[in-house]
């Protein structure tokens, strides 16, 4: 068994270890998960495979074997679907635990400054491609941010507005520092320096971080939608439990007004 097929399997356990926690309940969500996975997972492998053909970034041989699907090793398969799971399983515990789902709950329609914010950082991310459009890796995550911002803002913009979210990717980001630095200082990946800006996070190119924002906002927009249509009331299930002396109430409330996105 390779190191990099290793170090995915050992991002797994943990997740699916506590996949069964009775407050989280994440193994009954294996049907949105795969609704999210597969399209995702298989546009980010196609994107995985041209560019490794085109020379963006390459794998070692000692760490990542000599199997390869594709031109991809065994363990840059297990990612995409190792990582969406581990990271969608964050998502499903911080909304269990920490019930509160938005910054402002009352508010009814997403504020105008997180549309602002939303649809700005689109066309920001898009005049960073064309900037930087010399640089192949850095043009396709400039890209790849830009289409995620404007699927948000057009499909479930209130995503952009919940605690959750801003949880769901500062824990995963740094669960994304730790594992990518691994991968990249060992290295198990390397990048070829005429495709990035060079600018690094340690051992990491920024593009790095890029791209993972842009692959788990993706994974988990999709989840939210397909878990919405396919297991009715879950968010208000989820926002029913409260503390202590006020859970009744909030759960009434959130019964009588069920929240629209």
């Amino acid at each position: 068994m390779t190191t990099y097929v290793v170090i995915t399997l050992l991002v797994l356990a943990g997740p699916f270890a506590l996949s069964f926690d009775k407050r989280v309940a994440y193994y009954k969500s294996w049907k949105p998960l795969v609704c999210a996975l597969a399209p995702v997972s298989a546009i980010y492998i196609i994107w995985d495979v041209l560019v490794t053909e085109r020379g963006h970034w390459a794998f070692s041989p000692q760490y990542s074997g000599k199997i390869t699907i594709l031109g991809l090793p065994l363990g840059e398969w297990f990612f995409f679907f190792v990582v969406p799971y581990a990271c969608i399983f964050i998502y499903e515990v911080v909304r269990a635990y920490f019930p509160g789902h938005t910054f402002r709950a009352g508010e009814k329609k997403t504020p105008l400054l997180v549309q602002a914010a939303g649809w700005g950082g689109a066309v920001l991310f898009l005049l960073l491609a064309w900037l930087f459009r010399t640089q192949e890796y850095t043009v396709l995550a400039m890209l790849s941010v830009s289409v995620w911002l404007a699927a948000v803002m057009a499909l479930q913009p209130r995503l952009l507005r919940e605690i959750h979210t801003l949880w769901f990717f500062l824990l995963s980001i740094i669960a994304f520092l730790l594992i990518n630095g691994i991968l990249t200082g060992l290295p198990i990946v390397t990048y070829n320096p005429e495709v990035i800006w060079g600018i690094r996070i340690i051992t990491i190119p920024l593009e790095d971080l890029f791209y993972n924002i842009s692959l788990l906002g993706l994974y988990q927009l999709l989840y939210v939608l397909c878990k919405n249509r396919l297991q009715p009331g879950w968010k208000v299930k989820t926002a029913s439990r409260g503390t202590a002396g006020s859970s009744g109430r909030i759960g009434a409330s959130v019964r009588k007004t069920p929240e629209r996105r």
